[in-house]
């Protein structure tokens, strides 16, 4: 059996469980093809980012279940697992990875709403009389 390395990546409230084996750049997310899965080109970008700024591209097949959130969060949340199980592969890949940012979980998530508030923020109409 091949090498594999697991990783969990969270954005928002999307959760991916990312696999990493030795092969030939085939990315599969819910086993679906990743252009089927995610059908725009900025969140396939974002997905492979990390393996593209290490020049890993075709060397790591990446397999991937993720539930949860919206597709733009999905695509986040993967892209911190591949990253993760980068990292698993090779410590040397964590300084270029952190210097463009993907090592850290992006905290933001939806502010939960207020008592006596239609929303998080967004306060009632005020009249004076």
């Amino acid at each position: 059996m091949s090498t594999q390395y697991t990783a969990t990546g969270r954005r928002k409230t999307a959760v991916a469980r990312v696999r990493l084996t030795a092969g030939t750049g085939k990315v599969t997310i819910n086993r679906r093809e990743i252009d089927a899965y995610l059908m725009r080109d900025t969140l396939v970008r974002t997905v492979r980012q990390p393996l593209e700024l290490l020049e890993q591209t075709d060397r790591f097949d990446v397999q991937v279940n993720v539930r949860g959130g919206g597709l733009a969060g999905q695509a986040g949340a993967i892209r911190h697992g591949v990253t993760r199980a980068l990292i698993q592969a090779d410590e040397a890949f964590r300084t270029p990875l952190k210097r463009a940012g993907y090592v850290t979980r992006d905290p933001r998530a939806v502010e939960r709403k207020k008592a006596g508030q239609p929303g998080a923020r967004k306060k009632f109409q005020f009249s004076k009389r």
